[in-house]
Formats: structure tokens, sequence, C-alpha cells
């Protein structure tokens, strides 16, 4: 997938006209681009729509239109529209209760590096996580990471050829795995192009 450009987006003014329906559509493309890992973490998978989205609620809630600030904001968003050999995803960890949420993110340290994609019979690739910035130390995880998951030609042949398809994390602490349904999957395929 191409990177966005300015002359792509809408204006603050045109936006606010076309906010609704183009939030509507925002959201029910993304309702089969999400996995759950259990029951508190989801990957929540970008692609050109979804950070298009983004882009535009950044530039109307910080009133932003100078062309070098949006260009600023089109550099950082970017970086999580996928390329044709690769899967991007945002990982939430959620936990409603304050209290529970400490807990959990300091036991989960470093967990974002134990989430994996699974392509039948071609192995595990692990996520390559939060390559912006280190969103975990020794004490505590983040409750957002930024995952990529890369593919070789073998693995994206294999699952448009039908190979099963999923995602789970491989750690003591919490060891969960998804295969994909149908609709996600093909959603997840459209982005090899």
């Amino acid at each position: 997938m191409n990177a966005l450009s300015r002359t792509e987006l809408y204006t603050l003014e045109a936006y606010a006209s076309a906010r609704a329906a183009f939030r509507a559509t925002v959201i029910a493309h993304k309702k089969n681009r999400q996995v759950p890992l259990g029951e508190h973490i989801t990957l929540l998978f970008e692609d050109r729509l979804t950070i298009q989205y983004q882009v535009q609620e950044m530039l109307r809630i910080e009133r932003i239109f100078e062309p070098e600030a949006i260009q600023d904001e089109l550099d950082t968003y970017n970086a999580l529209i996928p390329t044709g050999s690769n899967l991007k995803a945002t990982m939430l960890i959620e936990f409603p209760d304050e209290a529970q949420r400490r807990i959990e993110l300091a036991r989960l340290g470093d967990i974002e590096h134990k989430v994996y994609a699974e392509v039948e019979g071609l192995g595990r690739a692990f996520a390559i996580a939060d390559e912006d910035m280190q969103r975990s130390n020794s004490e505590k995880t983040a409750a957002v990471h930024f995952l990529r998951f890369e593919f070789s030609a073998e693995q994206i042949a294999a699952l448009r050829a039908g190979a099963e398809f999923g995602f789970g994390i491989d750690d003591e602490r919490l060891r969960v795995g998804h295969t994909l349904k149908r609709d996600t999957r093909a959603a997840l395929l459209a982005d090899f192009g």
C-alpha cells in the first residue's frame, strides 16, 4: 500500500461535513480488522483507511492546517500502513479496573515481543514491536503497542492458497492462539496487495 499524501486528505472544513459518513465507513471497515487474543488483548490491524481516519481526527482535534504540520502527522502515521509484505497492528492491553490494569501491566512486561502470526505449515513470525520508541521497561509494559509482522513470499502464497492463518501469544504468563475467521482473514489478506 502506498503512503497517504496531503492531497488525499480532507481539508478541515470538508472533513467537518464528511466526518459522520466517513466515520461510519471506517467503523464498518474496522470490524473485520480486529483480532482478540484472550479477554484483555486486542490487535487492531491498520491500513490506509484506518490511518487516514486517525490523521483526519488528529488534524481536527488539534486544528492543524499548516502544510508542514500536516506533513509531520503523515510522516508519523504513514509508518503504520502495511507495505505489501507485512501486516501492522495496534495492540491494546485493556483492563477496565485501573488498579488491576496497573498490576497486569507490571506482570506482562515485554509481552509485545511474544506476539506472533502463524501460517499453517510455515511456522510463526514474531512481531517486531514499537520500532518508533520503547514502550516497556523492567517495571511494566504500556497499554498500547505498535506491531509489524513480516511475511515471506512463500507464506503469502500459502495464505492466498488457503493455508490456516492465526495469531497468538507464546508466553507462560499468557498463552493464547486465535485462528482467523473468514471475513477477518480476507480483510488482512487484502493488505498484501
